[in-house]
């Protein structure tokens, strides 16, 4: 329920703090004291539609914050929940309104959209006037009050379900169809690629291993001429290492003849023989190295070639075509068993809808027997509230072949207002007050069921007055012992019947000021009595009037 209403600097409120109870609260006061100025204030902390009009004059922004203390699993609290919000202890709905017409929302003191304002707003408070009576004008909403007068929550949940489980496998279907279709129209390409790409067989990497092997051969073929040409000279007849030789053996003959004279340079030439030896074994193995079959060159390059060409043709890099081939052979596979697949979908789809029919039935059945009892709960407030001639119903439209998430019935309230007239859908045959009084009596039907647990009610025994004021304060106070009732009232018996009274007054700020403010203050019992008396005889109160105001507060408590 709301327990807290803090106002700062809107339209002529300054500074407001009011605390509400449980039960049934009335709010009373001259006409133009500022009651609607506190509607709205909740309504702006509600997510309501801002503007910049509600700032106080002089003021570049105003406030407005609403606590509310509701159980851990209520649906306001899952919301927030979602929407990554802590919810722990009082939820605080928090509205600044800047002068520019600039908002700033906050749930909990942490920054949020003003739509998820509202939409957790809504869960929490229904504010319902003459003329914005929301749940009777929305025909999805007579729908869900439907069910919750029915206890048909659980049903109603269980078939939309049922309808997104139908309704996926009936995508699943449709796309599956239309792959298989257009792999049918392909199918003879996909035979021919896939025989070639068989035929091909690219290997993960081959490209990068052929190119790097052509590559060493190229390089081989460029050089091995070079090495081969040193291979000659050093093991050919040209070659200088004969000459060496023998021309050692000669000088070593000779240095007998002259000690110290040739050892240097005998030993020089047999150290350079030994390194042409060396040399030699080098180039012969450099040049075995360089050999390559010039075939397999051939067959490298005719490869790339091949590999290449597959990937112009088929758009994918030649690292791609291996995947390719897998992903072709798999489509060919799906298109041998797509037929078998879309036999087995179509059977999926045929069952999922025939429990969603099925399922649907049934609560259509539920709901038609839930629509003659709400009927008959509320025909059974009308005459108390002054519609003893009216008719209320609720128009069962039933329709397998228009089935939505919520089932194959469209319920709408219609009325007749007089005999003779023709009953139509509610908010185009009731007037503005007879609407207010059809709500009522669908709420106290409803009772617990349906509602927010706070409902705001703005004027509704407008227009009438006596007997049926009182029966609108008698189901005013029987809502209130299951949801908190906040309500604006120029009806002394509705009044009377109320836990919390607050008056609502406008006057100067200070004395000698030219600034008006609203106030609003909690009146105590023997205030109400005074209130009471105003509301009955007007300006002059008389001891008619107050005597008339005691037997009202004691026949509504």
């Amino acid at each position: 329920m709301l327990t807290q209403l803090s106002i700062r600097d809107i339209v002529l409120i300054e500074r407001l703090d009011l605390a509400f109870e449980s039960g049934l609260s009335v709010l009373t006061g001259e006409t133009g004291a500022g009651k609607s100025i506190l509607l709205d204030s909740l309504s702006l902390a509600l997510g309501g539609r801002g503007d910049g009009g509600l700032v106080r004059h002089g003021q570049d922004k105003g406030q407005v914050t609403a606590v509310f203390d509701v159980p851990m699993d209520h649906a306001a609290r899952r919301l927030l929940r979602d929407n990554g919000i802590d919810d722990d202890g009082d939820l605080i709905f928090r509205r600044q309104q800047s002068a520019d017409g600039r908002t700033k929302a906050f749930v909990n003191d942490q920054p949020v959209g003003v739509q998820l304002m509202r939409q957790a707003g809504q869960l929490l408070v229904e504010i319902h006037g003459q003329h914005d009576d929301r749940a009777l004008i929305d025909t999805d909403a007579h729908r869900q009050l439907l069910d919750a007068f029915g206890g048909l929550g659980d049903e109603a949940t269980g078939v939309a379900a049922l309808y997104r489980t139908w309704r996926d496998s009936e995508r699943t279907l449709r796309k599956h169809r239309e792959k298989v279709e257009n792999a049918a129209r392909e199918a003879d390409y996909l035979r021919a690629s896939v025989e070639e790409l068989e035929v091909l067989s690219p290997q993960d990497g081959e490209e990068e291993e052929l190119a790097e092997s052509r590559s060493r051969m190229q390089k081989a073929e460029r050089i091995a001429g070079d090495i081969s040409e040193a291979s000659d000279f050093l093991n050919g007849n040209a070659s200088p290492v004969p000459h060496i030789a023998s021309l050692v053996r000669r000088l070593e003959r000779k240095s007998h003849e002259a000690p110290g004279l040739l050892e240097d340079a005998v030993q020089m030439l047999d150290s350079a023989l030994d390194q042409l030896s060396n040399a030699q074994m080098e180039i012969e193995a450099a040049l075995r190295k360089t050999e390559y079959d010039p075939r397999e060159l051939e067959r490298v390059e005719e490869r790339l070639f091949a590999l290449r060409a597959a990937s112009r043709k088929y758009s994918v890099p030649v690292t791609g075509l291996p995947a390719l081939a897998e992903k072709m052979i798999a489509d060919l596979a799906e298109l041998d068993a797509g037929e078998e697949r879309l036999a087995e979908l179509e059977r999926q789809v045929a069952a999922a809808r025939e429990a969603f029919d099925a399922a649907a039935r049934t609560l259509s059945d539920k709901r038609h027997t839930a629509a003659e009892a709400l009927s008959e709960a509320v025909m059974a407030e009308l005459p108390a509230l002054k519609l003893e001639r009216a008719r209320f119903t609720v128009q069962m439209t039933t329709d397998a072949g228009q089935a939505t998430a919520d089932g194959i019935d469209v319920a709408e309230f219609h009325v007749q207002t007089n005999p003779g007239t023709r009953p139509g859908p509610i908010t185009k045959v009731a007037s503005g007050g007879e609407l207010s009084r059809f709500l009522l009596a669908l709420k106290v039907a409803l009772a617990d069921r349906g509602s927010a647990p706070t409902l705001v009610f703005d004027e509704i025994d407008t227009g009438v007055g006596g007997a049926v004021a009182d029966a609108i304060g008698q189901r005013l106070k029987r809502l209130s012992d299951t949801v908190q009732v906040l309500t604006v009232t120029h009806a002394p018996q509705v009044a009377a019947r109320a836990i919390t009274h607050f008056q609502i007054s406008k006057g100067l700020a200070a004395p000698g000021s030219d600034r008006v403010t609203t106030r609003v203050v909690t009146m105590a019992p023997s205030d109400r009595t005074e209130e009471i008396a105003r509301m009955l005889a007007g300006e002059s109160v008389t001891e008619e009037a107050r005597a008339a105001a005691k037997r009202l507060l004691a026949g509504g408590v």
